[in-house]
């Protein structure tokens, strides 16, 4: 199973009035580190799938997070991001992130990949987004 690494380095506007890096941050940084995931395995950038192959990304359908310890300003933290699962149109992205061999915090998204649609029952509805079954050589980029 392929693992990337994304590094962050927490900043003071990341952290709440106490210090403490403000809860939603960890979402970004997933989502930061899920794109960076693909990129490391060769996946062209969204904005070239997406004039080549109509695939616009992979949107964000489920998140689960459990906060084990907290982080702050100054620190350098690690996402470890692999994929955990993969369906016929969607896939599980995990994400554990570390300060060092400490665990902060673990996350898993469920992602599809889409395409925009027109709705052919509401023509006001021309950009619709669509899942379509997980590419194959994108998910044998990644295996």
């Amino acid at each position: 199973m392929k693992t990337n690494i994304y590094t962050v380095n927490v900043q003071f506007g990341d952290c709440d009035p106490a210090g403490i890096v403000f809860f939603p941050n960890f979402s970004r940084w997933m989502d930061e580190a899920s794109l960076a995931f693909f990129m490391a395995c060769g996946v062209p950038p969204w904005r070239e799938l997406v004039k080549t192959r109509g695939i616009l990304g992979t949107p964000l359908l489920e998140i689960h997070t459990r906060f084990l310890r907290p982080a702050t300003y100054g620190e350098t933290i690690e996402i470890h991001t692999s994929v955990e699962s993969w369906a016929a149109k969607t896939f599980s992205h995990r994400h554990v992130v570390k300060r060092g061999d400490t665990v902060l915090c673990e996350g898993t998204e469920v992602r599809a990949f889409c395409v925009r649609v027109a709705d052919p029952e509401d023509p006001r509805k021309p950009d619709r987004i669509k899942a379509i079954p997980v590419p194959e050589d994108i998910r044998a980029m990644c295996l």
